[in-house]
């Protein structure tokens, strides 16, 4: 097929391709249909090949319509390139009178033209995709969408009751109950703040648009304020126990954003776990080197808090850092995790999870030196 010959003997092997990949000549007989078009119409190359294109894949839309009659690409305008993606099925039985009974295919249809348009077609290109990525976005969209107005639900109720009770009998209550009041609305108008604050984080890692703001940073003072901090809020000091070594080299990171990850492993230590909290910090060469040689230096830093609670149920801990995952009932919105290994991947780091020696959830995270 000399449309294609070109592509087909050098650049292009269409079974390499991700989607499927069917494409007809200028009679519109099938010429190329690739390993993904066969997985994801359950028909055979073999059975496909040589044969009209609108017998091959007699595809109807939702309402049950003739695709190929709706487009006509051979017969139809000549000013045509082609059709964008569109949502087609595929039925197993071609007298069938539901559609949706059939394969579920994203279709978009590319035509070939020899001298621009207002020419014959000289070939036909149709991409296929399957739907259960889209499937499973949408589902996890929904799922977004109802966790989070379940969590914004309860501290709302409160705020709402509270305040509802404190206009309607203010003149009843004495000063301790006022205070007892707003400070149980102000400690759920925190969290509402701190829940959206975290989805927007959430949205800018998915979306690619988290702006970091690299400086080199020293991780032992770093490590050592949020500590600080964390026993400012309450933790007694005697819980943290940190094992970071003089001489460590700088890494590069934006300081506010890994505080953050910082405070979600060292909150999540606090409240999950149980015992002591270890923040261990070392230097190390993890640089693939060829031929087993190996270099002076040190290309990243690796930081490790881990508790003595009762630790991570093995087959758990690939969900660990899924949106909305809790290791228990002790509070939390579920995001935390998530958005500590967002932010890790974003300054080019990794980070893991697994269980400490002594039992308990062991969280480890790598960043580049400086």
């Amino acid at each position: 097929m000399q449309l294609f010959a070109g592509a087909l003997d050098g650049l292009l092997v269409p079974d390499d391709l991700p989607d499927g990949f069917v494409a007809a000549d200028t009679d519109g007989l099938v010429r190329v249909f690739n390993r993904a078009a066969v997985t994801l119409t359950g028909i055979r190359a073999d059975d496909a090949l040589g044969r009209p294109f609108d017998e091959v894949l007699p595809l109807r839309t939702v309402d049950g319509r003739d695709w190929w009659r709706l487009t006509d690409p051979y017969g139809g305008l000549g000013i045509r390139t082609g059709h964008r993606e569109a949502q087609l099925f595929l039925p197993d039985d071609p007298e069938q009178d539901d559609p949706e009974a059939g394969t579920e295919l994203l279709v978009t249809a590319r035509y070939q033209r020899r001298d621009g348009r207002s020419t014959p077609v000289t070939g036909l290109v149709v991409a296929l995709r399957g739907t259960q990525a889209r499937r499973r976005r949408e589902r996890r969209q929904s799922d977004l969408i109802a966790t989070v107005a379940h969590e914004l639900r309860s501290p709302l109720t409160s705020v709402k009751g509270f305040t509802a009770t404190l206009l309607a009998r203010w003149d009843r209550f004495t000063d301790d109950q006022k205070r007892m009041m707003l400070q149980t609305v102000d400690a759920d108008a925190d969290r509402v703040v701190r829940l959206i604050a975290e989805l927007l984080d959430v949205a800018r890692l998915d979306s690619g648009r988290m702006e970091l703001h690299r400086v080199p940073v020293d991780l032992r003072e770093l490590i050592t304020d949020q500590v600080r901090a964390c026993v400012a809020q309450g933790v007694p000091e005697e819980t943290f126990r940190t094992r970071i070594p003089r001489g460590l080299p700088l890494v590069a990171a934006d300081p506010d954003k890994l505080r953050q990850v910082l405070a979600n492993l060292l909150e999540n230590a606090v409240r999950h776990g149980g015992g002591t909290v270890t923040i261990e910090v070392r230097a190390e060469d993890d640089r693939p080197h060829p031929q087993g040689l190996h270099t002076e230096g040190v290309s990243s830093v690796a930081v490790a808090v881990s508790d003595e609670g009762p630790g991570i149920p093995e087959d758990q801990l690939n969900r660990v850092f899924t949106r909305f995952w809790r290791g228990g009932r002790r509070g939390g919105t579920g995001l935390g995790l998530s958005i500590v290994k967002g932010l890790v991947e974003a300054h080019g780091g990794l980070v893991s999870v697994g269980n400490s020696p002594e039992g308990g959830a062991r969280f480890r995270f790598t960043l580049p030196v400086a």
